[in-house]
């Protein structure tokens, strides 16, 4: 009698790729629910819960109304790179080629992908400084890649305080290094890195013939200090000399214009390296969507005459330093950041029962969730294991709030902390 063909595999157990089989889900995703659970203020996951600027609204709106509706240029909308071409090209001092010089990507996190799957071979190894975004190890892990890790060594005060020891980077570079990634203004951490660092940054990336992934989400979200000595300021690598031919930077509309679920971000690079990016970018969304595009690209054409890039950082820098004093008033010794919409705070003065087996820093920040009724993240899911004992005693708040959100989560900080 014939045998269902079917029959010899119905008990197989599934067992998913290899390359994805060690993720277990982001740790965005515990403390979102928990944050619901407890009704707690969510000062976790890193989105503005205020209204996008009217006018770049109003630009998807007419961009829908006017059919703007069908697949996009791959590369990118017309629109949206001759407004990043415009913008972008004075920084870099130079003329960007609008059609070959960048890329349009479903988000950063998709110009990280892309990246990395055009640059990384297998057995390449990847030199991740951290923290770290935690895109980045799963990108590279998915590429074939190999994580390498330098922490930036802890010091109290601000940001710039933690170092980033240029003798242990150094001894990270190997015969199969391909790709750095550096991220300035930096999550979780705020840290700018400064020209100095850079410039050691790229004398390594040249001696060893590699490239640089710069993810610069925060670029607009800097806050100059009067009495720091430098001041404060937004260096990027790729205008170091030699560093341009070596250096893609991304770039975020989600974090830009406060539209993080519009999923629109960018990649600049010289021509080689922009093509290379968007021979992987074809495969993966083919286009990003087109009336948001559009959008994004008349509100940067807008952005000078609305001041609107120094308006976004004296809003954001009002917001760091109202959590920042709240956070220092109660104890919990904030590290002032000097860029991008976090703050790191020491707990290690808190008595927080510690479960077997529960890192220290998700187990006070499930305890913030739940007894102070404010939602944290742990750092830990941006080292590596070998490197997670040094956010034991940290957790990371946000400040991409409404006013009125930080007031509630100062009331609540008060109470259970004052």
């Amino acid at each position: 009698m014939p045998t269902d063909p079917t029959s010899a595999h119905a008990t197989r157990p599934f067992v998913p790729a290899t390359r994805v089989r060690g993720f277990g889900t982001t740790v965005f995703a515990e403390f979102t629910a928990l944050a619901i659970q407890h009704n707690a203020v969510n000062l976790g996951q890193g989105f503005p819960n205020f209204a996008a600027p009217d006018f770049i609204k109003e630009a998807a709106q007419q961009a829908i109304h006017g059919d703007l509706n069908q697949y996009a240029r791959s590369m990118g909308h017309p629109r949206l790179v001759n407004a990043l071409a415009q913008v972008y090209g004075p920084l870099f001092g130079r003329d960007l080629d609008p059609t070959q010089e960048i890329v349009v990507s479903v988000g950063a996190t998709e110009g990280i992908f892309a990246t990395i799957q055009a640059l990384v071979e297998p057995g390449d190894e990847v030199i991740l400084i951290e923290p770290f975004y935690d895109g980045y190890p799963a990108s590279v892990i998915m590429a074939g890649g190999t994580p390498v890790y330098v922490p930036l060594r802890p010091a109290p005060g601000t940001a710039a305080s933690w170092v980033l020891d240029m003798d242990e980077l150094a001894a990270a570079f190997s015969p199969r290094t391909r790709l750095l990634i550096v991220n300035t203004p930096q999550n979780p951490l705020g840290k700018v890195f400064s020209r100095r660092e850079l410039e050691q940054i790229a004398a390594l990336v040249q001696a060893h013939d590699v490239y640089v992934l710069s993810d610069e989400v925060y670029e607009w979200m800097v806050y100059p200090d009067s009495a720091a000595q430098p001041a404060i300021e937004h260096i990027r690598i790729a205008t170091l000399p030699g560093m341009w031919e070596r250096t893609i930077t991304l770039g975020s509309a989600g974090k830009t214009f406060s539209v993080t679920g519009w999923k629109i971000g960018w990649a600049i690079g010289s021509v080689e390296l922009a093509r290379a990016v968007f021979m992987a970018h074809q495969w993966i969304p083919f286009a990003v969507a087109t009336p948001l595009q559009e959008a994004v690209g008349a509100a940067l054409e807008q952005a000078a005459a609305r001041d609107y890039f120094n308006w976004l950082s004296a809003m954001y820098q009002a917001k760091r330093d109202k959590l920042f004093d709240v956070l220092a008033e109660v104890g919990l010794t904030p590290v002032r950041p000097d860029g991008s919409y976090f703050i790191l705070v020491d707990t290690g003065h808190l008595d927080v029962p510690v479960p077997p087996g529960v890192r220290r820093d998700v187990a006070v920040a499930r305890w913030f969730a739940s007894h102070v009724g404010v939602a944290a993240i742990p750092p830990s899911p941006f080292y590596s294991p070998e490197h997670q004992y040094l956010t034991d005693n940290l957790a990371r708040f946000c400040f991409c709030k409404t006013d009125d959100l930080l007031d509630e989560a100062a009331r609540r900080l008060r109470a259970k902390l004052g």
